[in-house]
């Protein structure tokens, strides 16, 4: 029970006194970091920044203190000023906008991270904090709500910012980072202001193939960006057969003395002529810096440097940057796309380093670019020094340190601070939204994270008249400009616009270079090649065992193909009906190739086909004429008239073969003259057989005298020759002869042909017209010796010898030769063997007929005796 008291004692000392005072609550906490703010405008939104406005430079750094204070000196960064303006720029314009935000304004705090990454965590968390704290997320009042935050130009810094402000929901809008798909769902409040790399990369590409550039060098930060821009880059480079004469991949803290070993020792270095850069600014400061110490009391090394959007010259120094930049005389520059802004350029120039309104960085940087220095009250002028008036002109300073136009990244802040200011209109200015999320007095008490799916759609066009948009990746944009480094003969350096990149354009006119206005590090063009020389029109490239492709050689094109290009991989061939001309350089149509009549030969031979055939219709009357004199009696009027007609016919089917060919004439030319001359042969074969049973039938008890007479004549001339008709027939059914194009026996000419079709039908009809010659032949040699004023035995013999002769040594002939030759050998053949008949056969009977006609009497063909 004593116990209870105590228990009481302890409960009446939790109660509280009845007078109790009330205690005012204080919002402070120690601070171990005190950033000072540089430029600070009140607004009912406050648009944080954390930007790399300039650097400070130790002297001496211990380790036993916080190295901020002791830091010297802060030296400003005179193109990065430039961003910072923008966003004054953008938020003012806003401001005096009535319609976009009404009865609203924003305002901005700004801070420099002097590019430390710790001082960028350190500005991250005083923006998340109420003013001059550093409790990220505890406000003690409702002032200067962080809308958003712009920063982070390098990919690090905007890494470190993403993972601080993704916490909170707070849109980030990075400067100079592109977070790859999966970054999106770590940083889902971070957005791209800067455009896209990978256009940038087929713009590179596409640069280096329109100056036909094949051998570069590529020098790379060591690091995760500087890797996967190589391994981007490679295959693009290599599907177009561009090679990389090295690949140095250089860590950021490179020594001077390792880049001067590499491009004074270096063979490679030496002889290339065109360096593609992807790295930090103090890498390429490092390479400019030993070119320069190179070429002490020389002239610059004439290179051409490509230098991708990742690249922002440093001014720090400005006397000692000025001098390495010369080496970027012709060099170009891939920078972000800007608008044309007249106002801004105005704004610029209205500013006044004597009445900064509160820009701690203005009068810094003022005597920073004008290298002078402002009169400190209570101090005495010196003579040496140099003093600002203030009134000094922008207007003087050299572009590559600061430009009044606005710049691609200045243009990118302008955008983005325009983008908030949209997307928070649309989320303001709706009248289903909640009274406290409307235009009024009480906009503060928006959260950042509610903008952050309107920012995702902002679609507006902007003070230059461009189309701007956002998605959930941030700038829609992907809009470069092609910019050309240039030393004027007065030692001033500038950059030249001299292209655009535009993926958004059509086919053809998304990438623009104007590439007359370009200046380059010599006269001419830079060569850019493996190869010391380009294989023209006509030759191809060959590269040789061991070698880069780009290290290539030249050799002509094989016969039948062409390049008409310079430096071709392969020479196309021609088509069939085409052959190149003496330089190999384009395909020409092929003449055709026939016996036409304009040719000597297909004029020598028609010629000789109309003359015998002439003969042969000459004959025909002097027989027709005398029909009832002894000798055409005697030698079967019939026969002969079938014998001279078929000539006649066989002389003009000559006609089918010259000329150019058509299918129908292909159809029935050798079917045509085999069969004619079956009638011819069979006809003699017809006459040889009368008269040697006309001899056997005179001796007595001779049965051939029941053969003789018109059936035995007319089965031998329409038996024979219907075989041959029966096998042209098969022939013409199954595989006929057809009009063929020859493209390659000769060369230049297209030769038209009729190819046989069956070739053992072909030599089979040959063959079936040899055998009836070689009976005919055979009869007329066992009659011989027969009465010669009886019968023509020995004139057919011979005539068949010849007919045998020809078409024999036809064949070979037939088959070593090509084109006209061809046809003009099977002309000549059914010519002579023609020809042989009609002169060994009737030219001994129009001899006695028309000059011995006292021989043409029965008694002297009977007897041997003169009439």
């Amino acid at each position: 029970m004593s116990a209870l008291p105590l228990l009481l004692l302890l409960l009446f000392f939790l109660l509280p006194p009845i007078m109790a005072k009330k205690m005012q609550a204080l919002c402070l906490l120690p601070q171990p970091y005190k950033i000072q703010e540089h430029y600070y405008r009140p607004g009912d939104l406050i648009v944080g920044g954390n930007l790399h406005l300039g650097n400070y430079w130790s002297l001496y750094l211990d380790f036993k203190q916080d190295p901020y204070p002791f830091s010297i000196p802060y030296l400003p960064t005179p193109n990065n000023y430039q961003h910072f303006m923008a966003l004054v720029f953008a938020v003012t314009e806003i401001n005096k906008n009535l319609v976009l935000l009404p009865n609203s304004t924003l305002g901005f705090n700004m801070y420099d991270n002097a590019n430390w990454k710790r001082r960028v965590s350190v500005i991250s968390l005083f923006l998340l904090s109420t003013r001059d704290q550093m409790v990220p997320g505890y406000k003690c009042d409702q002032q200067d709500t962080l809308l958003s935050i712009i920063g982070g130009d390098q990919s690090q810094f905007s890494m470190l910012m993403a993972s601080i402000f993704s916490i909170f929901k707070v849109p980030q809008l990075s400067i100079g980072f592109e977070f790859i798909q999966g970054d999106r769902r770590v940083y889902p409040s971070s957005f791209r202001i800067s455009p896209k790399e990978f256009p940038q990369l087929v713009s590179l590409v596409r640069l280096l193939l329109y100056f036909q550039w094949n051998w570069v060098g590529f020098i790379a930060s060591e690091s995760e960006r500087g890797e996967q821009f190589l391994s981007t880059l490679s295959p693009m480079l290599m599907e177009k057969e561009i090679c990389l004469a090295f690949t140095q991949m250089v860590k950021e803290d490179v020594s001077k003395a390792e880049v001067h070993k590499f491009t004074s020792h270096s063979e490679i270095w030496a002889n290339i002529e065109i360096i593609l850069s992807f790295a930090e600014p103090d890498i390429v400061q490092t390479f400019l810096w030993a070119l320069n110490f190179n070429s002490f009391g020389k002239r610059p090394c004439p290179k051409v440097w490509i230098l991708t959007s990742y690249w922002k010259p440093h001014t720090t120094h400005l006397q000692n940057r000025r001098r390495d930049l010369k080496h970027l005389h012709g060099s170009l520059h891939f920078r972000g796309h800007s608008g044309i802004i007249s106002e801004f350029s105005n704004f610029l120039l209205s500013l006044n380093p004597l009445n900064p309104q509160g820009d701690m960085i203005l009068p810094r940087w003022w005597e920073k670019v004008f290298g002078c220095e402002f009169h400190k009250p209570g101090h005495s002028f010196v003579k040496r020094k140099k003093y600002c008036t203030g009134k000094e002109n922008l207007r003087n300073l050299p572009t590559y340190m600061f430009q009044t136009s606005m710049t691609g990244e200045s243009y990118n802040v302008y955008n983005a601070i325009y983008a908030l200011a949209h997307a928070l209109h649309a989320m303001c200015g709706s009248g289903s939204r909640p009274a406290t999320m409307k235009f009024g007095k009480r906009i503060s008490s928006v959260q950042s994270w509610q903008l952050l799916p309107y920012l995702m759609n902002v679609h507006f066009n902007n003070s230059a008249g461009e189309e701007v948009s956002f998605s959930e990746k941030g700038l829609g944009s992907a809009r470069y400009d092609l910019l050309n480094w240039a030393r004027l003969p007065n030692r001033s350096i500038v950059t030249l616009k001299v292209g655009q990149i535009n993926p958004g354009a059509p086919p053809g006119q998304d990438v623009t270079i104007h590439s007359d206005a370009i200046v380059w590090p010599t006269k001419k063009m830079p060569f850019g090649r493996c190869g010391r020389k380009r294989c023209h029109a006509g030759e191809r490239r060959r590269v040789p065992e061991g070698k880069q492709v780009c290290c290539y050689q030249c050799a002509p094109c094989s016969d039948g193909s062409i390049s008409d290009k310079t430096d071709a991989a392969e020479c196309d061939p021609c088509p069939e009906d085409q052959y190149p001309n003496k330089d190999k350089v384009h395909c020409i149509d092929k003449k055709l190739h026939f016996l036409a009549y304009q040719d000597p030969l297909g004029y020598a031979l028609a010629s000789l086909t109309i003359f015998f055939s002439l003969i042969t219709i000459s004959v025909l009357v002097i027989f027709r004429k005398h029909h009832d004199t002894p000798i055409v009696k005697a030698n079967n009027r019939d026969l002969t008239y079938i014998v001279l007609v078929s000539l006649l016919l066989c002389f003009l089917c000559s006609f089918l073969f010259i000329g150019q060919l058509e299918k129908v004439t292909c159809l029935f030319q050798q079917s045509a003259f085999v069969i004619l001359f079956s009638v011819a042969v069979s006809s003699v074969l017809a006459k040889t057989v009368l008269v040697v049973l006309a001899f056997m039938a005179i001796k007595p008890g001779n049965k051939t005298r029941k053969l003789l007479g018109k059936p035995l004549t007319t089965s031998i001339v329409l038996g024979c020759p219907l075989v041959q008709a029966l096998l042209c027939a098969t022939w013409l059914a199954t595989s006929p002869p057809l009009l063929n194009m020859d493209f390659h026996s000769l060369v230049g000419q297209t030769i038209i042909e009729c190819k046989e079709g069956s070739i053992s039908m072909f030599y089979a009809v040959l063959a079936y017209l040899g055998f009836l010659s070689l009976m005919s032949f055979t009869v007329t040699f066992l009659a011989r010796k027969l009465p010669d004023s009886f019968n023509e035995a020995k004139f057919i013999t011979f005539s068949m010898l010849v007919f045998c002769s020809v078409w024999i040594t036809f064949i070979p002939t037939y088959l070593s030769t090509k084109g006209k030759s061809m046809v003009a050998v099977e002309i000549f053949s059914i010519l002579a063997s023609g020809a042989g008949l009609l002169a060994c056969i009737f030219f001994p009977k129009c001899y006695i007929i028309l000059l011995r006609s006292n021989l043409n009497c029965k008694e002297n063909i009977m007897r041997q005796k003169n009439c």
